[in-house]
């Protein structure tokens, strides 16, 4: 499911731009919209994992809400080129905008619930390592953007808005039936009012561990992308970028294994420090081979940082508002997207040192973040103690 969201996020942004344009569209009017969806979903996000653990408490199962926001995002994805290219230019210029946003909310629909369900496939190992999973094909599907776009752009819109449909029914078809019991019965989580209480601290720590580690990732990717540019003879951004996602990807397994050893905290911690420091060196990178190096340092790092973050936000909340906590953790990294979005154009003419700067305070938030939190609440699996 993790990938499916992903393919579909890369050909939504390949694509935005040439939607946008050819209705007539201005397309500065792609950067309005994404901070726009970035704000609903900001609110949604939480909202739809809540309504998930009510499914999970009223029937025993998020899979209703789950399939329906698959079905309709699938739908509403493909809709979108069929609407600029079916002949309806002059109507698809006033209802695009629209449309637009419509897929980005069905989209909040399902990824809370489906990415609160970690907790079943943990059963048996750690979560940082069931985690590991997801972050794997997020990686391959993100190393498509960089690495494969003219090729994506080369199959034309209906044929990749297509395939990004179906991919994502296929995942969650894949999801529902591959799904293990839930551990205890619907009852079992209403029978224990001590631990079902909702800390509003916990809520806020999440959600700024999610603002910290994506307007992070955020900084650090546009640092990447403006010194390759700008500084580095003949950089080569595709291949640079590319290697973030690819390490990404490689690292993911033996991350979540480190994570076991050390603590997920821990790790997220040092990954967190990791990447700090690539912030602070990518200004000095003199050719490709250093940005490549660094580029291997940022995606091994991110490993340790993204594998571990849906394992925290599961272990602030109760087992029943596994929702809700996934969800608060995905709206802080919409709020950060819709601030990136507000202010990128304005670090991408500022000094080198500025957006670094802005990449270093985020991570740091999200370390402390981590750091402040206090300890697991429920624990579906077990985890290393740390002090």
């Amino acid at each position: 499911m993790q990938g499916a969201i992903a393919l579909m996020w890369v050909i939504y942004n390949l694509y935005l731009v040439e939607l946008l344009t050819q209705v007539g569209l201005p397309q500065t009017l792609a950067t309005a919209l994404l901070v726009v969806e970035n704000l609903l979903a900001m609110v949604m996000e939480p909202l739809m994992g809540s309504l998930s653990d009510r499914f999970q408490q009223q029937l025993g199962t998020r899979f209703p809400l789950i399939s329906l926001g698959a079905i309709l995002a699938a739908g509403a994805f493909l809709a979108l080129p069929i609407a600029v290219l079916g002949g309806w230019a002059a109507a698809a210029r006033w209802i695009l905008p629209l449309m637009l946003v419509l897929w980005a909310l069905t989209m909040t629909i399902f990824r809370s619930p489906a990415m609160s369900l970690l907790g079943r496939y943990a059963f048996g190992t750690r979560l940082p390592q069931a985690a590991s999973v997801l972050t794997l094909v997020g990686g391959v599907a993100g190393a498509m953007g960089p690495l494969a776009s003219e090729r994506i752009l080369s199959w034309g819109p209906v044929t990749a808005f297509a395939l990004g449909s179906v991919v994502l029914l296929v995942a969650a078809f894949v999801l529902r039936v591959t799904a293990p019991e839930a551990p205890a019965a619907v009852g079992d989580d209403l029978a224990q009012p001590a631990t079902q209480d909702i800390s509003i601290a916990g809520l806020a720590l999440i959600f700024g561990a999610g603002v910290g580690v994506t307007l992070g990732f955020r900084s650090l990717m546009l640092l990447f992308s403006r010194v390759l540019n700008g500084q580095v003879p003949d950089g080569n951004p595709s291949l640079v970028l590319g290697t973030v996602f690819v390490t990404l990807a490689l690292t993911a397994i033996p991350a979540g294994v480190l994570a076991v050893r050390l603590g997920n905290r821990r790790a997220m911690v040092l990954g967190l420090a990791a990447l700090a420091f690539v912030s602070a060196a990518i200004a000095a990178v003199p050719n490709n081979g250093a940005a490549i190096a660094l580029a291997i340092l940022f995606g091994a790092a991110f490993s340790l940082v993204s594998n571990g973050t849906i394992p925290f936000a599961l272990s602030l909340v109760p087992s029943s508002k596994a929702g809700l906590g996934t969800g608060m953790f995905f709206s802080g990294g919409a709020a950060a997207s819709s601030l990136f979005g507000t202010v990128a154009a304005a670090l991408k003419t500022l000094p080198v040192g500025l957006p670094s700067l802005v990449g270093i305070v985020a991570l740091v938030l999200a370390g402390s973040c981590i750091m402040g939190a206090p300890r697991r609440l429920s624990a579906p699996v077990s985890d290393p103690v740390e002090s």
